[in-house]
């Protein structure tokens, strides 16, 4: 059984949902807000991990972890990849969605399901352990948890986990917990095992960067494909 830490000031005294995006980058967040008192819950809403398999492997990685801290979880346990491309072709537009457009889907659709479950729940708060992450954009997503807590009237927590980022890694492994190999989503991937996705990636940024100098207003649409 993991023993629990005092609470840190963010989460004292608060009932708080944490999204989990997966087992390792849980651990840190979740030791900052537990302790004596805290009525802390974890909730697993992650539709845009692809294959099924990949995704089956990251919510038991999160049930064993709940298991070890003796933590309650929501569950959402439908694998529906259709919905999230849907979602990301609705703000992208059609080809190839850049990394950092797409990723405000992500940020925001997972956001918006854990604020919705905090506001039914009764819960004070909410936040993520997106927020442990040195690859994600801490200042989006705090922007975007903001404006949802406004929506629903339920806090969200900001709290920066990243000066626990070694700390996840080494306790991740003494657990034996699953560690992915890339973000989560069927574009990640491709990026990930695929030297062409990546080239194409990084053009399709570069671009995305100059028109935003050049104040282009359409730069947040381009999109392209990887020739074949």
């Amino acid at each position: 059984m993991e023993k629990a830490p005092k609470r840190s000031p963010g989460g004292q005294g608060k009932r708080v949902l944490v999204h989990m995006c997966c087992g390792p980058c849980s651990i840190y967040p979740l030791r900052e807000l537990l302790g004596p008192g805290a009525e802390v819950w974890g909730f697993f809403h992650n539709p845009n991990i692809h294959p099924y398999e990949e995704f089956k492997k990251r919510l038991d990685a999160v049930k064993r972890l709940a298991a070890i801290m003796d933590l309650d979880v929501i569950y959402d346990e439908a694998y529906r990849p259709t919905e999230f491309i849907r979602g990301v072709r609705g703000l992208t537009g059609p080809g190839y969605p850049v990394e950092g457009v797409r990723c405000e889907y992500c940020y925001t659709s997972r956001l918006e399901a854990t604020a919705a479950a905090a506001a039914s729940g009764g819960f004070d708060a909410f936040t993520s352990s997106l927020l442990y992450s040195r690859y994600q954009d801490h200042e989006g997503i705090k922007r975007f948890g903001r404006d949802l807590a406004d929506a629903f009237e339920v806090e969200f927590l900001y709290q920066d986990f990243r000066p626990g980022w070694q700390e996840g890694i080494d306790r991740s492994r003494e657990m034996g917990l699953y560690r992915q190999k890339y973000c989560g989503c069927v574009y990640s991937r491709l990026e990930r095992f695929s030297k062409r996705f990546r080239k194409v990636n990084r053009e399709l940024k570069r671009r995305l960067e100059e028109e935003g100098e050049a104040g282009g207003a359409g730069g947040r649409r381009l999109t392209g494909a990887p020739a074949k």
